[in-house]
């Protein structure tokens, strides 16, 4: 049996991962993938506790997560490909038309 201090290393490993290319990137895909990352990571330890709790609402929220980050994703590349159709382009630097 895996101890629950793996979960919680690999977990936060892949936070990281997730935290630190969000913040380094300006891709609006590479962004987004990021996010999903960080979802991931949340995902991970929410099993992680419910499995060693020994209750399953743990699991069932990671479904519910799960199909709600699916939806996320497809909206959010539905608004990259917009923002690429009307700008040429999804470095998100360059997009400003929502600046003051």
């Amino acid at each position: 049996m895996i101890p629950l201090s793996h979960y919680l290393v690999v977990s936060t490993i892949l936070f990281g991962i997730g935290a630190y290319g969000l913040l380094r990137t300006r891709n609006a895909v590479k962004i987004l993938m990021c996010i999903e990352i960080m979802l991931n990571a949340a995902n991970i330890n929410l099993v992680a506790f419910s499995r060693y709790t020994g209750e399953m609402s743990g699991q069932v929220f990671v479904t519910f997560s799960i199909s709600i980050a699916a939806a996320e994703a497809a909206i959010g590349l539905a608004i990259i490909l917009v923002i690429y159709r009307i700008y040429s382009t999804i470095d998100a630097g360059k997009i400003d038309s929502m600046k003051w």
